[in-house]
């Protein structure tokens, strides 16, 4: 081994314990971050939810509504022809 490695393995070494204090506070504060988030989602889900359930739109709230048209449609031709067809 180089003497540069050599010096390089004992820095390592000797703040190993720093390291991995360092790499144990970056990764809580990833699965922080990721909890934090997911329970912000799950509030404005919850909220959006609620809102829309217990609050109607003003302009619906005292309107009767109205009757949707009813269409009709004569079939007499279609009957005549199915009719008009025999069976083998």
């Amino acid at each position: 081994m180089s003497q540069a490695k050599v010096d390089k393995y004992k820095e390592e070494k000797r703040n190993r314990a720093k390291i991995i204090a360092k790499e144990k506070r970056e990764w809580m504060m990833v699965k922080l971050g990721g909890a934090l988030l997911g329970i912000a989602i799950l509030g404005w889900a919850g909220g959006s939810v609620y809102y829309n359930v217990t609050h109607k739109p003003e302009d619906t709230q005292n309107q009767i509504e109205e009757p949707k048209p009813s269409y009709t449609v004569n079939t007499s031709a279609l009957e005549d022809y199915l009719d008009s067809l025999t069976l083998d």
